[in-house]
């Protein structure tokens, strides 16, 4: 039966539609059931304690649990894996951060790329770290900071989190730009790294912020500059970095992945969601006290080209500087 070409052109049309309606609906449809949020550090972590901020207001929001399942190990890429091995329907998230673009050159055989298998959906917050000293280094400010290790080169022991964690490669960043020799002596954690640093063991940090913030305030270890490219709202007289190494900037930072191929419309939902988040007052000061500059809403692609970004720039970093891990 031949159609009347209107009713045809008609009906072509409806059909095109379908796959967009149906996008819209799956989208409008989502959560059905609760979503887990898998996080790569233990329980009360920084990153957990995020993860559950911005899981709880994700779960106000599209009425279903937004669950935290911490996998720790390996750096974070035990999560990561679990994630990638899981179907993309937008009911298995990753709570990505810096290791993650940290590992992609740290480990050589890894069973996943995380460019290419992990989905962007949307960065948090960027977390600074403070460049501190113990009160014993003779020197209060960066430049004499910078003057003192050129004269003492090697001398200085600059305690990190464990080879390849973000505090050694934000140390190693400043090493290579500053053009000082400092000795780096790895740990098992911050923790026992920062006790180290109060008792004078070892004389400088690169120390998260938030669990330093209690020893500068009480006079117990000098901060000489932060790490991001702007001064924080908890340490405003302390300067940058940057100030005095221009072009240096290193920060953690927190963001939302899926598994790839994850339907476009979920992964929009997610974003528009979670921006909300982070465009909420209570959430944002919250972010501001665990040290944290709190970014624009993003969009996936603006999140997935930081993420390339990043990932280049501490792959020259640890290629640069040999780090292999423990």
């Amino acid at each position: 039966m031949k159609l009347p070409r209107r009713q045809f052109l008609r009906l072509t049309a409806s059909a095109a539609a379908l796959p967009a309606a149906s996008r819209i609906a799956r989208a409008q449809a989502y959560p059905s059931r609760p979503v887990r949020i898998i996080v790569g550090q233990a329980a009360g972590s920084g990153s957990d304690t995020v993860a559950r901020l911005i899981g709880q207001f994700l779960s106000e929001r599209l009425g279903q649990p937004f669950v935290i399942e911490n996998r720790p190990g390996a750096g974070g890429n035990i999560a990561t894996e679990a994630v990638v091995r899981s179907p993309p329907d937008g009911y298995t998230l990753l709570l990505i951060n810096s290791a993650n673009t940290i590992n992609t050159t740290l480990y050589d055989r890894l069973n996943f790329d995380f460019i290419r298998d992990i989905a962007p959906i949307s960065e948090i917050a960027r977390f600074s770290f403070v460049m501190e000293v113990n009160p014993s280094v003779p020197t209060r400010t960066l430049p004499e900071f910078i003057a003192y290790a050129k004269a003492n080169p090697g001398k200085i022991n600059m305690a990190s989190a464990g080879s390849g964690s973000t505090h050694h490669v934000a140390g190693e960043l400043f090493k290579m730009m500053a053009g000082v020799e400092m000795v780096h002596v790895p740990y098992r954690g911050s923790s026992p790294a920062l006790t180290d640093l109060l008792a004078g063991q070892v004389q400088v940090m690169f120390d998260a912020t938030p669990s330093s913030l209690p020893h500068i305030r009480a006079g117990k270890l000098r901060p000489l500059a932060v790490t991001t490219a702007t001064r924080l709202e908890v340490l405003p007289d302390v300067p940058t970095v940057g100030d005095f190494v221009p072009g240096y900037e290193a920060s953690s930072w927190l963001g939302f992945g899926a598994p790839k191929n994850m339907p476009a419309a979920v992964v929009d939902r997610l974003n528009k969601e979670i921006n909300l988040a982070i465009s909420d007052s209570a959430i944002k000061a919250r972010l501001v006290d665990l040290g944290g500059l709190v970014l624009p809403p993003s969009s996936p692609a603006e999140f997935g080209t930081f993420l390339a970004s990043d990932t280049e720039k501490w792959a020259r970093v640890i290629r640069t500087a040999n780090i292999k891990p423990e």
